[in-house]
């Protein structure tokens, strides 16, 4: 395709047809300080491929890869060993080529895949169905919101202090265009997750009810609890589930009472990424599956009586007509869904369970060790493999003194929740069945030595 520059007559009529009175103006959601006020620094403005290949090979030997140092980082994304099969199997050329399967006939391992991971989706998240993904842990929540105002036909949303910020964000983004009501709340400090606040923010205008489990500082949720309260208001309970290695070890929300529950499944399967392409979750009572978003696969039996499978709910605009729509979400994570369906497949629930044991036990010994730390104080009573410590500091500045040191020591809360002085001195501190007891040494001595 060849490369048709505009000119300023053509950008002047384009922007005349939108409205928008120059380019500036498109970007005036852009936060400023997110803007770059002129070019990269480090980036040279023009030289010859092979100079640029070299550039940015030093550049890229100044970053700590994963697993190089000793990491310890979560907070929504977090690092678990991941089969080498599972590569191979993404890889092969008719997973990785595989597009929207609109016709059934030619598209049936792209469909069993899809009618797989739905099924171990909702076993893993105790619910009746699943859909076949959606982008990122983080739209997944606010489509299920969405879906709550549509099966209630109410708009007001009361959110958890413990669901993740960036989760809070896109919801708020989302909810300035439907006029819906976000009720929210900054992480409060607390041993154990603050239900109680939670509950006694549920009235007879909510839809519906968010908390993360476990939440954003590893606490665990009563969630039996806060479905009993909303069911008592007419209002459902979106569980949000942003490590599903925690399912391992603890109950599935669903059989908690959750009415509808979304996640993101970069854990397994998909790893770290820089931060994507990742894996939304979604499931949700068989009773509300027509609000769905998303679509549906299901089996049923072709034209000689075998099995076969097909798009059995598709609730999206393509496929139906935009005003009876449900999402305008237009696609699944088809590849991550893959890799996470490998993955869960190859670990079995066996498997699953002694992965979340090993991470829990990992978590344990950290936060056992960092308790030796002068001046190191464990936030929570009850955890599964992330946890929150309190500092004698900010904890961003001892994260980068820790980085110095070559040990990713962990996430600061203020990070997530800036310009809130209350939590600035919060580390999140994560582990997996990957931690060893070199790497917990490591982070002790470095974060002894920096807090000196």
């Amino acid at each position: 395709m060849r490369y048709l520059p505009l000119n300023d007559t053509d950008r002047g009529a384009m922007l005349a047809a939108i409205g928008a009175p120059d380019v500036e103006a498109l970007f005036a959601d852009v936060p400023a300080e997110a803007r770059l006020d002129g070019p990269i620094a480090r980036l040279p403005g023009h030289a010859s491929e092979m100079a640029v290949e070299r550039h940015m090979a030093r550049l890229s030997a100044e970053s700590l890869s994963a697993g190089s140092v000793p990491f310890f980082l979560g907070a929504g994304a977090y690092r678990h060993h991941v089969p080498a099969t599972v590569d191979h199997m993404i890889q092969r050329g008719e997973f990785l080529t595989a597009y929207t399967p609109y016709q059934p006939e030619i598209a049936q391992g792209t469909l069993q895949v899809l009618f797989e991971f739905q099924t171990q989706v909702a076993r893993l998240f105790g619910t009746d169905v699943a859909n076949a993904s959606l982008y990122d842990g983080s739209t997944a929540c606010w489509e299920a919101i969405a879906m709550a105002g549509r099966i209630t036909r109410r708009s007001k949303a009361v959110i958890s202090g413990g669901l993740h910020p960036h989760y809070v964000r896109t919801a708020q983004t989302m909810a300035r265009f439907t006029g819906d009501t976000l009720v929210t709340s900054a992480p409060v400090l607390d041993a154990q997750a603050d239900d109680d606040a939670v509950i006694a923010a549920i009235d007879a205008e909510t839809a519906c009810v968010l908390v993360q489990y476990p939440d954003v500082l590893g606490r665990i949720p009563d969630l039996a609890r806060i479905s009993a309260a909303a069911a008592a208001q007419g209002a459902l309970v979106v569980a949000v589930v942003t490590e599903p290695v925690a399912l391992g070890l603890i109950e599935s929300p669903g059989t908690l009472g959750a009415d509808i529950v979304v996640g993101e499944g970069q854990s397994l399967g998909v790893g770290l990424q820089f931060g994507g392409p990742y894996l939304g979750l979604f499931g949700c009572r068989e009773k509300f599956v027509r609000q769905m978003p998303g679509r549906l696969c299901g089996e049923t039996v072709d034209a000689d009586g075998k099995r076969s499978f097909v798009l059995t709910l598709s609730t999206r605009e393509q496929h139906i007509r935009r005003e009876k729509a449900t999402s305008n979400i237009c696609t699944n994570s088809g590849l991550c869904a893959l890799a996470f369906s490998v993955h869960l497949t190859l670990l079995g629930g066996s498997g699953l369970a002694q992965m979340a044991r090993a991470s829990h036990l990992r978590a344990v010994e950290t936060a056992k060790a960092l308790g030796t730390v002068p001046g190191v104080a464990l936030v929570n009573a009850h955890y599964v493999n992330e946890f929150a410590v309190t500092l004698p500091k900010p904890a961003a500045e001892v994260v980068d003194a820790l980085a110095k040191r070559r040990v990713l020591g962990g996430v600061a809360l203020s990070r997530l929740v800036p310009n809130a002085p209350a939590l600035a001195n919060v580390l999140l501190v994560a582990t997996s069945e990957l931690t060893t007891t070199e790497d917990i040494a490591a982070l002790v001595a470095a974060l002894t030595e920096v807090l000196a």
